[in-house]
């Protein structure tokens, strides 16, 4: 009988470090992981904010590219 008690109170433990340890492993990786989405949001967030800058920067070049055609075409005729 009291064999079946350390049995029992050893196979308990076992279970219980076996699932404390799955809970750690699936914590980390879980916080590994939302880890690597803040670093893809943040990155998506500066190209977001890069973009209007580089937007009216276009529109600038082309602009300029408008002027410039229509020069060259008034200094051929």
């Amino acid at each position: 009988m009291k064999m079946e008690i350390v049995i029992a109170i050893i196979s308990f433990l076992g279970t219980l470090i076996g699932t404390l340890g799955g809970i750690v492993a699936s914590s980390r990786i879980t916080a590994y992981r939302i880890e690597q989405l803040e670093k893809k949001v943040e990155e998506h967030n500066r190209f977001a904010r890069r973009m209007p800058v580089v937007e009216r920067d276009i529109e600038v070049i082309n602009h300029r590219i408008k002027d410039l055609e229509e020069n060259e075409k008034g200094k051929e005729k």
